[in-house]
């Protein structure tokens, strides 16, 4: 007998990507566009790979967690 797979796992994640996606996008023309100088650039290059990071530690301060 073959095992069933159930593929029923990934339903709805394709929209996370996507807010990740464009959340990277929006991030990094942020960060690159006040940089003051081309390793400013790069360093904000690498924040926009982390930026959920960001969003979720400072939402944590603000509520006083």
């Amino acid at each position: 007998m073959k095992k069933r797979i159930n593929q029923d796992n990934h339903i709805g994640c394709g929209s996370a990507g996507a807010v990740y996606g464009l959340g990277f996008i929006g991030a990094a023309i942020y960060y690159i566009l006040y940089a003051e100088s081309f390793w400013m650039g790069i360093l904000g290059f690498l924040k926009a790979l982390v930026w959920p990071a960001f969003l979720v530690f400072e939402l944590l301060k603000y509520l006083g967690m």
